[in-house]
């Protein structure tokens, strides 16, 4: 069974833990001082948060697969599509090893296959995926938020 993965960058771990444990209902299955993951099994997801990085937003999408027989089911079907996978074996990220997979989808969000095998210590240095560009949304869309009168006045400013 594959598990959908989700890896956000944020600007404040403490807070984002404690808004996704809250959101989520469940506290993180791995904590460390850099990053925070949750296995859920309703939605069945990996869902991880780094803090440090220099701008907050989505890092990239991914499926966690069980075995590296799915991890080659996955890349075979993409290279037969003309997609080209930027394979890693025994990879450190996220405190964990593993083989994995990469890919940009045609809006360049970076998507990862893969199996994890094992913990680490250290929080890794596998290919950095490309992180999505923003897309303006259309001020007409169903799915944008409305602006809020306090975030203008009311929020610090952040230097960029």
């Amino acid at each position: 069974m594959k598990r959908f993965h989700v890896h956000v960058r944020v600007d404040d771990l403490d807070s984002s833990v404690r808004f996704y444990s809250t959101l989520f209902g469940a506290e993180p299955a791995v904590m460390k001082s850099d990053y925070a993951k949750w296995m859920l099994d309703d939605p069945r997801v990996n869902f991880a948060i780094t803090s440090g990085s220099t701008s907050a937003g989505l890092d990239h999408l991914g499926l966690q697969v069980e075995s590296d027989d799915d991890l080659e089911t996955i890349a075979a079907r993409l290279t037969a599509a003309g997609q080209s996978v930027v394979k890693q074996e025994n990879a450190a990220c996220c405190y964990a090893r593993g083989n994995k997979g990469w890919v940009s989808d045609p809006s360049g969000i970076s998507w990862e296959t893969f199996h994890t095998f094992g913990e680490n210590t250290v929080y890794g240095n596998d290919i950095a995926p490309r992180p999505a560009a923003a897309k303006p949304q259309d001020a007409d869309s169903c799915c944008a938020p409305a602006p809020s009168p306090t975030a203008a006045c009311c929020s610090s400013s952040k230097a960029q």
